[in-house]
């Protein structure tokens, strides 16, 4: 199963950048790069901690396909 994303999409409809996002939930940019091109899946916490900032369900921003 690969991971696609709607972070990225999300994150610039916001106005919010890598660096920022990261910061709001206490990760590495790196790891929000990784999470935006489907190289990273997310803890539970995480992908929840990033939905809570945009107000989105995890859902909304992470499906498994395949």
């Amino acid at each position: 199963m690969e991971l696609t994303t709607k972070l990225r999409e999300y994150r610039r409809k916001a106005g919010i950048s890598q660096e920022e996002l990261a910061r709001r939930v206490g990760v590495r940019r790196e790891t929000i790069v990784h999470l935006e091109n489907g190289r990273y899946n997310p803890s539970l916490k995480l992908a929840m901690d990033i939905a809570k900032v945009f107000g989105a369900t995890v859902e909304e921003l992470f499906r498994f396909e395949g």
